[in-house]
């Protein structure tokens, strides 16, 4: 899969059952659904996890939240737009 591929499948109303837990919450929150792509990621301990984490709660705008995860994902809040940062971890785990 490519991220345009990946992009467009949101266009479908489920993600593809072959996607990791890290797409499928990218997959959601591209879909407008926060809450879902929240709860798919909340509770995997890792720092994959920790960096969407982290994307989610900056895009809610909790910043001080978000970079306690970014912490956590071994990264710093990015100075990039919510877009670009959502197309860098989605081509991550692609």
């Amino acid at each position: 899969m490519t991220a345009a591929t990946f992009k467009l499948s949101t266009n479908l109303n489920e993600p593809s059952p072959d996607m990791s837990a890290y797409l499928q919450a990218l997959w959601y929150d591209a879909k407008g659904n926060w809450e879902k792509a929240h709860t798919l990621i909340q509770d995997i301990e890792d720092k994959n996890a920790a960096w969407i984490h982290a994307y989610l709660h900056r895009k809610e705008g909790d910043n001080w939240n978000a970079d306690y995860w970014y912490r956590r994902a071994g990264k710093s809040r990015p100075a990039v737009d919510l877009d670009t940062e959502w197309a860098t971890i989605v081509n991550a785990f692609l």
